[in-house]
């Protein structure tokens, strides 16, 4: 086994004559939980897509557990264990919420009466199991949040990619969607990458950091090393306050 789970070796992503990305390098470890910072339109998004196999990198190279996925399918990087979920989240709203998750079971070719079984555990991981057979419309931003969580977690990842899973969240439910997410990594061994602007929330959730401005790489390391970083500090906050 690879001594990194994920690794982004000199990624470069042009868009035209925009560079999202410049050779931009990530690793990250088996079973810890990474935060991607940055201000807006630093390229954490794009750096997800690359990941996730939305975007090709225009140079450089992705390997998930060693093995190079550079030029995978988005189809074959989840069944190689890649999932992700988005900042606005997109249920079938005409479906139940146990049927929006067995939307992803049955992608892995289980058969509809084990997928409906299957839903149901993930669905009250989650914590939605009062929300099992009403419909995705009528849940709120933060359930749905959830709802995201159990489609990804449905597809059996390795490796979760988590796109500002705390946004538009009311602040009384967020420290219940940390614990969730603490609770994939720590009780179903889940490898986490996190984009988040709240830094209070990456805190109490990420081992370690990788701060993004303008596609570069400006520093990685612990949570505290990167959020200490002067130059970190002075991107976010400004020269005055740092």
């Amino acid at each position: 086994m690879a001594e990194h789970l994920l690794d982004v070796n000199q990624v470069t992503v042009r868009f035209g004559g925009l560079v999202a990305l410049d050779r931009v390098d990530l690793h990250v470890e088996p079973g810890r939980t990474t935060a991607i910072l940055g201000p807006n339109g630093a390229g954490k998004t794009t750096l997800f897509n690359a990941v996730a196999g939305v975007v090709h990198p225009t140079s450089g190279a992705i390997s998930l557990d060693g093995r190079d996925i550079t030029k995978a399918l988005p189809s074959r990087r989840s069944r190689d264990g890649i999932a992700r979920t988005f900042q606005i989240t997109q249920p079938f709203v005409g479906l139940t919420v146990r049927e929006n998750v067995m939307v992803s079971i049955v992608s892995r070719g289980v058969a509809m009466r084990e997928a409906r079984d299957e839903a149901a555990e993930y669905v009250s991981f989650v914590g939605l199991g009062p929300k099992m057979d009403e419909p995705a419309r009528t849940l709120s931003t933060g359930q749905r949040k959830r709802l995201e969580l159990a489609r990804a977690l449905a597809t059996k990842p390795r490796l979760l990619l988590l796109d500002e899973v705390t946004g538009g969240v009311d602040r009384p439910s967020i420290p219940e969607i940390l614990d969730l997410i603490r609770r994939l990594r720590d009780e179903r061994g889940i490898t986490i990458v996190v984009v988040e602007h709240n830094m209070e929330v990456l805190f109490g959730l990420a081992d370690d950091a990788v701060f993004l401005n303008r596609g570069e790489v400006v520093v990685t390391g612990s949570m505290a090393e990167v959020a200490e970083h002067e130059a970190v500090r002075r991107i976010y906050l400004g020269d005055g306050d740092a």
